[in-house]
């Protein structure tokens, strides 16, 4: 995958996570980890140390350092996903205030176990 189009889908990754975030009230780290090691082939400790540092005012700055200092984060990954996290968290935020809270409720619980069952049921 050429560098632009790489970029162009960590955008797509951002503003994805920003919309979930947003939408379920979630840190991004639940969806942000899984993708970066499925779609983009991270390793989980380098996905969860990207996730920090995309998100990394002030919640994961501490972390990500760590992560940082053991080669374990893909900053201009992580720059790019932060990027488009902030559209995306607002747009989430928006569509989630016009659901039902019963429907959001449910919608959050099949995210949660769609998640968990792929981690859980994965052949390592």
């Amino acid at each position: 995958m050429g560098e632009i189009m790489q970029t162009f889908w960590f955008l797509v990754l951002g503003a994805g996570v920003g919309i979930v975030s947003g939408f379920f009230g979630i840190g991004g780290g639940v969806v942000m980890v899984p993708a970066l090691v499925y779609l983009f082939g991270l390793t989980q400790t380098q996905a969860q140390g990207t996730s920090l540092a995309a998100m990394a005012l002030p919640l994961g700055l501490l972390a990500a350092g760590e992560y940082w200092r053991h080669g374990n984060v893909k900053v201009g990954v992580a720059v790019f996903v932060c990027l488009g996290m902030c559209g995306g968290a607002f747009l989430g935020s928006h569509i989630a205030q016009l659901l039902h809270p019963i429907l959001l409720k449910r919608l959050f619980g099949g995210l949660l176990l769609l998640v968990g069952a792929k981690m859980v049921l994965e052949r390592v």
